[in-house]
């Protein structure tokens, strides 16, 4: 599910008619140890800036809840910045080059501060069960919130969900598995099925670490 971005720069005002629009295209994910990371749909975001253009101001970049992203740029050496507030720690420079020209494939490296692995979704009854691993990545990071998503759509998050139900913060160990169980609301029960991830959120940051979004059939 990509999410296209166009650049503005030269697209701006009428002054820039006569310029081509631009067609070359950024795209990648965003990485932690070659795997996707997965977001909040149109929460964290990336920035691409090109030196040269009088107009000074950021190409803004979403990425989709499956980790991708995609741009539609002008040929160029862009500066792709990680922004901040995102489920991943700043790094000592969030600036990375970028040589754009055509088709322009580029994984961002990230840093999250805690991950989910081993995650495992399963019905019960009127219960849905899942089953993962929280992973500790950053040493100094605190573990704030793990939360089980239940919604009618396959954007599921922390912004778009039915239910939500909290796991025991204090009883979850890196590295251990653990589970959250939920029992379905009347609003979901009779659906033939719904959308599912978990979500965890470091103290040190507004922005969650997410599964991927898995269907379960309750028929």
């Amino acid at each position: 599910m990509l999410i296209f971005t166009t650049a503005g720069l030269l697209l701006a005002g009428c002054e820039y008619d006569n310029f081509e629009a631009p067609k070359a295209t950024l795209s990648g994910k965003v990485v932690y140890q070659g795997n996707a990371v997965s977001v909040r749909n149109n929460g964290p975001q990336l920035e691409l800036w090109q030196d040269g253009f009088a107009l000074k101001s950021p190409i803004t970049v979403n990425i989709s809840q499956d980790g991708s992203y995609s741009a539609i740029l002008f040929n160029g050496r862009y500066k792709l910045v990680r922004r901040a507030d995102a489920p991943w720690q700043q790094q000592a420079s969030d600036t990375l080059i970028v040589n754009v020209s055509g088709n322009t494939s580029y994984d961002v490296p990230v840093s999250p501060y805690f991950t989910i692995s081993n995650d495992t979704f399963g019905k019960s009854g009127n219960n849905i069960t899942a089953r993962f691993v929280v992973n500790k990545n950053i040493p100094t990071a605190n573990l704030e919130l793990v939360r089980l998503y239940l919604g009618k759509s396959i954007l599921t998050d922390q912004v778009q969900r039915e239910f939500l139900v909290d796991g025991n913060v204090a009883n979850i160990v890196s590295g251990q598995p653990t589970e959250i169980t939920a029992s379905l609301p009347d609003n979901l029960k009779d659906l033939d099925y719904i959308f599912a991830r978990i979500g965890v959120k470091s103290s040190s940051a507004g922005e969650y670490y997410y599964t991927q979004v898995q269907k379960i059939a309750l028929k």
